[in-house]
């Protein structure tokens, strides 16, 4: 998926990796707020930056805690989502 790995949930990613980012998929309020932290910046590998996505650079998730963090936040809106078949 967009040329890198991505993990499902119910048929919906939730993070991927492209390149040595995360990939991230946030419902599209906390994605603007996301964008406010370091190492956050948007999704834009395909042209105009996607609502609701954000890739986190290798700095921002340095740690198994950061990573599992920005993992639960997007299972926790992902989990809102019609599953896909």
């Amino acid at each position: 998926m967009f040329g890198g790995v991505g993990f499902l949930l119910h048929g919906n990613m939730v993070v991927g990796i492209w390149k040595n980012s995360l990939i991230v998929r946030l419902a599209p309020e906390v994605a603007e707020s996301a964008l406010k932290e370091p190492n956050v910046v948007p999704f834009d590998i395909t042209g105009p930056p996607m609502k609701g996505w954000v890739m986190v650079e290798p700095d921002g998730i340095e740690t198994d805690e950061h990573l599992a963090d920005w993992i639960r936040q997007s299972e926790k809106f992902v989990c809102t989502l019609p599953r896909k078949q």
